[in-house]
C-alpha cells in the first residue's frame, strides 16, 4: 500500500502535465512528492558539503553546474548553502550505504545521504531536475529552475551493472571512461569488463609479455564478424590495443570517483585463441601457427548449445603449466582492481581437443571422472583456489555449474534465467543477466532496418524483465546487468546506439522498486530523456517509432498484424509497391494480404508528421515470421 501511495503521487503530477522536469526521472524514485513552487538557480548560490571527504562530489557537481549555466559556482564546507550535500552523523537504516533523501524548496536544494555513494545518486537526480540544457557542453544563457521536490531514494539490488566487451572491438581508455560516465548518471555500480576473447588481449601483463606483444593484435579485416578471412601466414596483425597497468589504475579511479566498482574478467578455459596464440604451449595441440582470430568463423553451431571448434581456443586442463600462468595473470589482475570479484568466464568451452588428449585423458582416469565436460569443473576449482589465494571471489557464466563449483562461487545467468534459479537453489549467489532481457548487442528494432545479429530485444521486452524469478530466495540474487558484445559495434558512439534507451530500462528494473513498474508512464519519460540525450550529444535508438510487423496464417491466407512501442503513433501501409505516408491505408486491423510477389511498406507518423524508419518487407520476409 505504501508504493500504491506513491506511484499514485508520481503519476498524479505526471500526468497533469506539470510543467517542470520532476516527471522524466530515470530511475524511478522508490518516494516523491511535489508542490508548485521552485528554486531559482543563480550566480549567487553555492555549493556545501558538510564533511570533508565529500569535497570531490561537491567539485564535480559545481564542474557540471557550471559548464551550462557559466555562474562560477564554488564548492565550500559548510553547513549553510543553497545546494547542500550532506552525510548523516546518526545514519538512516531505510537509506544503507546507497540511498538519499533530496528536498527542494522555494530556498534551496538539501541532499542527505549515510555514505557518499547516496550523496553521488542524490546529484545524479538532481542533474535531472534541471532544464536539459544542463547536459550541453556550452554556457547557455536562461533560467534555470529546480521543482520543488521531496525525493526518498534507494535502490532495490545491491548489483546493478553493464558490461562493455574491448576483446571483439579496442576502445580506448577515454572511450570506456566515457561510457563509465553515462553509467553513472542512471544509477548503475558495477562496469563488467570483458578484458580478453578469441579477438584479443586487452590488460598488460607485465610477467607474461607475449600476451600484449602478440595476443592484443590481429590482422586487418572488415565486413560482417563471423564471416571474415582467416589470417594468412606472414600477414602482419596490425588492429587491436591493450591497456597498460597504469592506464587500468587511472580507470579504476575514475570509475570509483563515480560509485563504480570494476569487475574484470579474463574468459578461461575457452574464448582464450589470444592466449594460445601468445603461448601456444598452453592448449592441447600446442599449434605454434594459432593467430588471434579476426572475427573468422571457425566455429559450428549445432543448437542446444553443442557446437564444435576449428580451431582451437580452449586452455590444457591436464597442464600444470597453465596453473602456473593462471597464477601469474591473476596476481596481477588482483593488485589493480580493488573489487572482490574477479570474473572467469567458463561459457562455450569446446571439450573436444580434451577429448583426444592423452593428458586430459590420464587426468580423468585420475580423478575418477567419466565425462570429459567434468574437466570443466576442476578447471574452476583450480582457478577458485588460485583467486582466493589472492583474497578475491570468483563469479563466471552459468556453465560453471558444470563439473560442480564450491558454495562460494557466485553465478551469472546468461543463458536464460534457468541456470540462475538452479543456482539460487544450491545457495550461490545469483547475478541475472539473461540473453532474454539483458543482451545489449541484440537488434532492437526490425531486423531489416538494424544490422542483423543473433536475435532480437526490444525495449519493452527489457521493461519487463523480473531479476527475481518465482520460487527463488531474493536473497540469493545480487541484481542484474545488461551486456555488449561488440561483435558489430566498432565505435563508441555505435555502442551508446546499442545501450541505450534498453539501458535505461534495466537501470529502472534494477533499482526501482517492482511495485512502480508502468510501461506507459516510463516511455514518456524516455521520450524527454531522449530530447536530452540529443543536448548531451549521446547517440540512442529510436527504435521505439518503428512499427512491429508480425504475420500468421488464416484459411491459407497471410494476415499481417502491426503495433507500436511508443504511444500516440499512427502506422500507415501500402502492398502496392508506392511510398507510404499518411495518405495511404491507415492500419487498424490485421491485414490480410493478397497472392502475389506483394511488398508490403510499413512507417509510423504522430501529429502529422513520419517518425522512425520506412520498414520495407517483401512476402519471403513475411512468411518467415509467421507464428502458427
Amino acid at each position: 500500500m505504501k508504493y500504491l501511495l506513491y506511484i499514485v503521487v508520481f503519476l498524479a503530477f505526471n500526468t497533469a502535465g506539470a510543467q517542470n522536469t520532476a516527471n522524466q526521472l530515470i530511475p524511478q524514485p522508490v518516494e516523491i512528492r511535489q508542490n508548485n513552487s521552485a528554486f531559482n538557480l543563480t550566480k549567487a548560490a553555492s555549493v556545501a558539503f558538510n564533511n570533508p571527504e565529500s569535497l570531490h562530489l561537491a567539485e564535480m557537481l559545481v564542474l557540471r553546474l557550471n559548464t551550462a549555466t557559466g555562474f562560477g559556482l564554488k564548492a565550500i564546507q559548510s553547513n549553510k548553502g543553497t545546494i547542500q550535500l550532506n552525510l548523516n552523523q546518526v545514519p538512516d537504516p531505510k537509506l544503507g550505504a546507497e540511498g538519499y533523501v533530496l528536498v527542494s524548496t522555494a530556498r534551496g536544494v538539501v541532499i542527505t545521504a549515510n555514505k557518499n555513494a547516496g550523496l553521488f545518486y542524490g546529484m545524479q537526480t538532481l542533474m535531472q531536475l534541471l532544464p536539459m540544457h544542463i547536459a550541453g557542453k556550452s554556457v547557455v544563457k536562461m533560467k534555470w529552475t529546480i521543482p520543488a521536490v521531496s525525493i526518498t531514494d534507494y535502490p532495490r539490488f545491491a548489483w546493478r551493472g553493464l558490461m562493455l566487451d574491448v576483446s571483439r572491438h579496442f576502445f580506448s581508455k577515454q572511450d570506456v571512461m566515457q561510457y563509465i560516465d553515462e553509467m553513472a548518471k542512471w544509477k548503475f555500480n558495477t562496469f563488467h569488463w570483458h578484458l580478453t576473447d578469441d579477438e584479443g588481449w586487452r590488460i598488460e601483463i607485465k610477467s607474461l609479455p607475449k600476451l600484449t606483444e602478440v595476443g592484443a593484435w590481429r590482422v586487418q579485416r572488415y565486413g560482417h564478424f563471423g564471416d571474415r578471412e582467416v589470417p594468412k601466414p606472414g600477414e602482419a596483425a596490425s588492429e587491436g590495443g591493450f591497456y597498460t597497468q597504469d592506464d587500468i589504475r587511472q580507470v579504476v579511479k575514475y570509475a570509483a570517483e563515480r560509485n563504480i566498482t570494476i569487475v574484470p574478467e579474463i574468459d578461461v578455459p575457452g574464448h582464450s585463441m589470444a592466449a594460445i596464440a601468445s603461448y601456444p604451449e598452453l592448449s592441447c595441440k600446442k599449434d605454434t601457427a594459432t593467430r588471434v582470430s579476426p572475427g573468422m568463423n571457425f566455429i559450428d553451431w549445432y543448437g542446444n548449445n553443442t557446437f564444435k571448434a576449428n580451431v582451437e581456443n580452449a586452455l590444457n586442463p591436464a597442464d600444470e603449466n597453465v596453473y602456473v600462468f593462471l597464477d601469474k595473470v591473476f596476481t596481477e589482475v588482483a593488485a589493480l582492481f580493488p573489487g572482490q570479484y574477479i570474473h572467469v568466464g567458463g561459457d562455450e568451452c569446446y571439450k573436444g581437443y580434451w577429448a583426444e588428449n592423452a593428458d586430459c585423458q590420464q587426468l580423468m582416469k585420475k580423478l575418477g571422472i567419466r565425462h570429459v565436460e567434468d574437466l570443466q569443473g576442476y578447471f574452476m576449482n583450480r582457478v577458485e583456489a588460485i583467486l582466493k589465494s589472492k583474497g578475491k571471489k570468483l563469479i563466471g557464466w552459468d556453465e560453471i555449474l558444470d563439473g560442480g563449483i564450491s558454495p562460494e562461487a557466485t553465478v551469472m545467468s546468461w543463458r536464460g534465467i534457468k541456470g540462475g534459479i538452479e543456482a539460487a537453489k544450491m545457495g550461490h549467489d545469483v547475478v541475472m543477466s539473461p540473453t532474454t532481457f539483458a543482451y545489449l548487442d541484440y537488434v532492437q528494432g526490425d531486423h531489416t532496418v538494424d544490422p542483423s545479429i543473433y536475435a532480437g530485444l526490444r525495449l519493452k521486452k527489457c521493461y519487463s524483465f523480473e531479476p527475481v524469478p518465482e520460487g527463488v530466495d531474493a536473497k540469493y540474487v545480487l541484481g542484474g546487468q545488461g551486456n555488449l558484445w561488440t561483435e558489430q559495434i566498432p565505435t563508441l558512439r555505435y555502442a551508446q546506439y546499442m545501450t541505450f534507451p534498453r539501458a535505461w530500462a534495466l537501470a529502472e528494473v534494477y533499482w526501482s522498486p517492482k511495485e512502480s513498474k508502468n510501461w506507459d508512464n516510463f516511455i514518456r519519460r524516455v521520450e524527454t530523456q531522449f530530447e536530452r540525450s540529443d543536448v548531451a550529444g549521446l547517440n540512442y535508438s529510436k527504435a521505439i517509432y518503428d512499427p512491429i510487423v508480425t504475420t500468421s496464417l488464416k484459411s491459407g491466407k497471410l494476415l499481417v498484424t502491426m503495433e507500436a512501442e511508443a504511444p500516440g503513433l499512427e502506422i500507415y501501409y501500402t502492398i502496392d509497391d508506392a511510398m507510404p505516408d499518411n495518405f495511404t491505408a491507415k492500419y487498424s486491423q490485421p491485414v490480410q494480404l493478397p497472392n502475389g510477389p506483394i511488398t508490403l511498406r510499413v512507417i509510423a507518423y504522430r501529429a502529422g508528421k513520419p517518425i522512425g524508419h520506412l520498414i520495407t518487407l517483401k512476402r519471403d520476409e513475411l512468411e518467415k515470421r509467421e507464428t502458427k
